[in-house]
């Protein structure tokens, strides 16, 4: 290991590790990160990892440093090669493997990858992960004396279909069109559909590292153009879209309109509750105020928690909830399933409500929803989001709310609506995300964060 490598502490985020690729992640970090996890897995008695990683150029050789450094620290490697992250962690849970890591720049840039971890059956976050910088440094220019771990390699694609395919059932032929973003879903996507008894029409089923037709995230609608276009034009009666590594789910009806995945998940709420009476359903801070709603009117028990995948399956594990949603896109299925956000999974979960139905799109499009913005994005300084938020939180008056919620920044309920302000944990801004039932409610609750926003930042260029 040459000494003089330099560990970039920028790349280790709140949720995963994620940085460009070859200047900040490299088979250097790799290699020394593989090390890194193993020593951890070997104080909690894990011998086994599974890696799988996405499309991008650079994954691969990353894919073969990292388990290089587990074996060197004595760990055996399984190597289930080019998957959607959710994979990773199916292969985990349904074989008991200890240590599970995805190599996925998930929906950034082409020049960017990423990992994203699982210890002991649970996803590391926060400090778990930044401490692994200072660990990964202590290895630098050592040599490991374990004995070394074994090697294997195995394809479990037709193995994760099998257990879907023979658990979700649809009640009538579905004819759907999917984009993969030519993202990592398209090894598997077209065919867990045909198997489910669909006919599929493939947008991009191509993996291309280089994203050449539009960037594969479906939370930004530029990037769904071309699904509603095929919808418009074709019988396809759905639209299933995915993101880079197939966690997330995006959706579009006959009619070209978004269901944004708070209404996606309104529709896997009352379908779960159906079979789990009276159970909690976790959704988080971004999303409709229609969520908690439709779990009380389903007889369930709302629960609004911080946004994160890995915070979000923490609280899921802890409390054993069944079901839980974010506003960005990963749905995490319990019932039926391992607790773990994966898109692939939630299409076909949504394919086998909508069987029972001749009109998809009357379904879907009937679910509860009000005016909303997207999310809008307040830039600032490194370290100053999380500051005006704890600020917000102390001093902010919201004169016309209801309640407010600092589970994560402040959340001001209205009898009409909401309204949000909550610190990034994955880059320097302050997300805002504003809901009513009118435009006049609207621009009353925007008026009140803009008043107590400026009251603390004079000079802040609000984007709303």
């Amino acid at each position: 290991m040459k000494k003089s490598f330099e560990l970039p502490s920028q790349v280790y985020k709140a949720y995963d590790i994620r940085g460009i690729v070859p200047t900040q992640l490299n088979t250097d970090f790799a290699l020394l990160l593989g090390r890194a996890l193993a020593i951890r897995a070997k104080k909690l008695d894990i011998q086994e990892a599974v890696v799988g990683y996405d499309g991008r150029h650079s994954s691969p050789e990353l894919a073969t440093a990292l388990t290089q450094g587990m074996r060197a620290e004595g760990v055996n490697t399984l190597n289930i090669g080019l998957v959607p992250t959710p994979m990773v962690y199916y292969q985990a849970a349904e074989h008991q493997i200890g240590l599970a890591v995805a190599i996925t720049g998930s929906h950034n840039p082409p020049e960017y990858n990423g990992f994203k971890i699982m210890l002991d059956g649970k996803a590391i976050y926060g400090e778990d992960i930044t401490s692994l910088h200072a660990e990964m440094q202590a290895l630098m220019g050592t040599e490991s004396d374990a004995q070394p771990g074994q090697a294997k390699s195995e394809s479990i694609i037709e193995d994760y279909i099998d257990r879907i395919s023979t658990d979700i059932k649809l009640a009538r032929p579905m004819k759907i069109v999917i984009d993969c973003g030519n993202g990592v879903g398209a090894v598997a996507a077209t065919e867990l559909y045909k198997r489910l008894g669909c006919e599929v029409d493939e947008l991009y089923c191509e993996v291309d590292g280089d994203f050449p037709n539009h960037h594969p995230d479906p939370a930004d609608p530029t990037n769904l153009h071309d699904i509603i276009n095929h919808l418009k034009n074709s019988d396809c009666e759905l639209g299933l879209a995915f993101d880079g590594d197939a966690d997330r789910l995006g959706v579009v009806t006959k009619n070209g309109e978004i269901i944004w995945p708070d209404r996606q998940l309104i529709l896997f709420l009352r379908d779960t509750l159906e079979r789990v009476p009276g159970a909690t359903i976790i959704y988080d801070v971004k999303c409709s105020r229609h969520v908690g709603e439709s779990i009380k009117a389903a007889g369930g028990k709302p629960l609004m928690w911080k946004t994160g995948h890995s915070l979000v399956k923490a609280k899921m594990a802890e409390i054993d909830s069944p079901l839980a949603g974010e506003m960005s896109g990963h749905i995490f299925f319990k019932e039926r399933w391992y607790g773990f956000d994966d898109g692939l999974y939630a299409g076909a979960r949504l394919l086998e409500i909508l069987s029972k139905v001749d009109d998809p799109t009357a379904t879907l499009e009937s679910l509860p929803q009000d005016i909303s913005t997207p999310e809008l994005k307040l830039p600032m300084q490194e370290g100053e989001p999380h500051a005006l938020i704890a600020q917000l939180q102390e001093v902010a008056e919201f004169p016309s709310a209801v309640s407010t919620n600092k589970i994560d920044g402040v959340r001001a309920e209205y009898a009409d609506g909401f309204g949000l302000a909550r610190a990034s944990n994955t880059t320097p801004v302050v997300v805002l995300r504003f809901e009513a039932e009118s435009e006049r409610a609207l621009h009353r609750i925007k008026n009140e964060f803009r008043a107590a926003i400026l009251a603390l930042l004079p000079d802040a260029k609000l984007p709303f």
